[in-house]
């Protein structure tokens, strides 16, 4: 006899202003609690930020307690290290992360990229839910994020973002920040959006691209500009994407991270 899959879990999306947390319902996507939000401590050193997360964890209490738990941080994660940081402590780089978390929580994590979870809630909870195929996931915000997920299992550490466009990396062309920073109309912007989704498009021929970020509630305004044989269709979970995809990842089996 096996055990049932666990129906609830506790996502943590550790950013480099806030550190947000919640239980969710893994059938529907639903919190079950409130989120809690801590600001990210000064400088984003490691043992602060884990010790805000326990905070969390401690606010979230009872309801949190013996549940599956996802961590997300804004970092190439690879075999429980963090190779890259941003927006927090360069002391994280090379960092056997998920254990420290592990150590400092007393309980053990899945730990994933923070991009990686927002793309994997969509395909459970949101935009992508019940898609095929492979579902690119792009955040346009101050850079740009990516997370390519394969018939539900993801692929993880997709910097694309870094895809060479004009010479110079994508998200310095067509990040959100630099549509705000270069005033660009929405015409502007999406003309150096429409470079970087064709390029995504002839690498990787995937089924549907999903755009998420703050910017995809005005979705309306750059979409339709865009002449893609993909279709494109923005995000349903913003900022709740982190907890969400952190959760699922933890509660699901583990080849459903590649």
């Amino acid at each position: 006899m096996t055990n049932a899959a666990p129906r609830s879990a506790v996502g943590i999306d550790i950013g480099g202003t806030g550190i947000k947390g919640a239980v969710v319902d893994l059938t529907t996507g639903a919190l079950l609690t409130d989120r809690v939000k801590i600001p990210t401590p000064k400088g984003g050193e490691p043992k602060d930020i884990v010790v805000t997360v326990r905070e969390v964890l401690e606010q979230l209490s009872p309801a949190s307690d013996g549940l599956p738990l996802g961590v997300c941080f804004p970092a190439i994660v690879r075999n429980g290290r963090t190779m890259s940081a941003a927006n927090v402590s360069d002391a994280w780089i090379g960092l056997e992360a998920e254990q420290l978390f592990e150590q400092g929580l007393g309980r053990e994590i899945t730990f994933v990229n923070d991009a990686d979870a927002a793309g994997y809630a969509e395909t459970e909870f949101g935009a992508a839910k019940g898609a095929s195929g492979l579902t690119i996931l792009t955040t346009l915000g101050t850079g740009i994020g990516t997370a390519l997920i394969y018939n539900r299992t993801l692929i993880p550490n997709a910097e694309l973002g870094h895809l060479e466009i004009d010479g110079k990396d994508a998200e310095t062309r067509a990040s959100y920040a630099v549509k705000e920073r270069e005033d660009l109309s929405w015409e502007k912007w999406a003309k150096r959006l429409q470079k970087y989704y064709e390029r995504l498009e002839f690498l990787f021929s995937p089924d549907q691209f999903v755009v998420g970020g703050g910017v995809s509630k005005h979705a309306d305004h750059f979409l339709p500009l865009l002449k893609l044989d993909t279709p494109i269709i923005p995000a349903v979970h913003r900022n709740n994407a982190g907890i969400l995809g952190a959760a699922a990842l933890a509660a699901g089996p583990a080849e459903r991270i590649a």
